[in-house]
C-alpha cells in the first residue's frame, strides 16, 4: 500500500487546512475579528441576498448545522440581522448590515493579498490546470 503522503488526496487536503490556517491568521494579523468560514458566509449573502440558508450551506460546504452556528454568531456580532420573511412567516431572510458590508470590504483586501501570497510563484496555465484536474474529480465523484 502507498503512503499516506504520496496519496493526492492527502495532499489535496493537506493544502486546503494549511490555506485555512494561514488565512485565519492573516484576517487576525488585519485586526478583523471574523473566521474564514464568517467571511464566506457574509460574501455569500452579499452577493446572493436572497439564497436560502441550505444553498448557502451547500455554497460553501457547510452542514446545516454549522451554517446555523455561523449566522447566529454573525447575527449576535450585529454583522447579519434576521427578520421574518414578509409572505411565509416560517422563514426568516438574513441582511447583511452596514457593520457587515464594512468588514466585508475590509476583509477583501486581506483575502487578495493572502490568495496572491498562497499563489506566488504559480503561473496562470498551471492554476488553469489544476482547476480542470480538480473539476475532473468533482465530476467523476458525482
Amino acid at each position: 500500500m502507498e503512503k499516506l503522503n504520496s496519496v493526492l488526496f492527502y495532499s489535496i487536503e493537506k493544502a486546503i487546512k494549511t490555506y485555512r490556517q494561514f488565512a485565519q491568521k492573516e484576517l487576525k494579523n488585519a485586526g478583523l475579528t471574523i473566521t474564514v468560514d464568517q467571511w464566506l458566509t457574509l460574501k455569500s449573502l452579499s452577493e446572493h441576498p436572497d439564497m436560502s440558508q441550505k444553498e448557502l450551506a451547500e455554497m460553501i460546504f457547510k452542514d446545516t448545522a454549522s451554517i446555523t452556528r455561523i449566522i447566529e454568531l454573525l447575527v449576535q456580532a450585529r454583522y447579519l440581522k434576521r427578520t421574518t420573511h414578509k409572505e411565509d412567516k416560517r422563514k426568516t431572510t438574513l441582511t447583511v448590515t452596514e457593520l457587515g458590508t464594512e468588514t466585508i470590504e475590509a476583509a477583501e483586501k486581506v483575502v487578495e493579498s493572502y490568495r496572491k501570497q498562497a499563489l506566488k510563484g504559480i503561473g496562470l496555465a498551471k492554476i488553469q490546470h489544476v482547476k480542470a484536474v480538480m473539476n475532473t474529480i468533482i465530476n467523476n465523484c458525482h
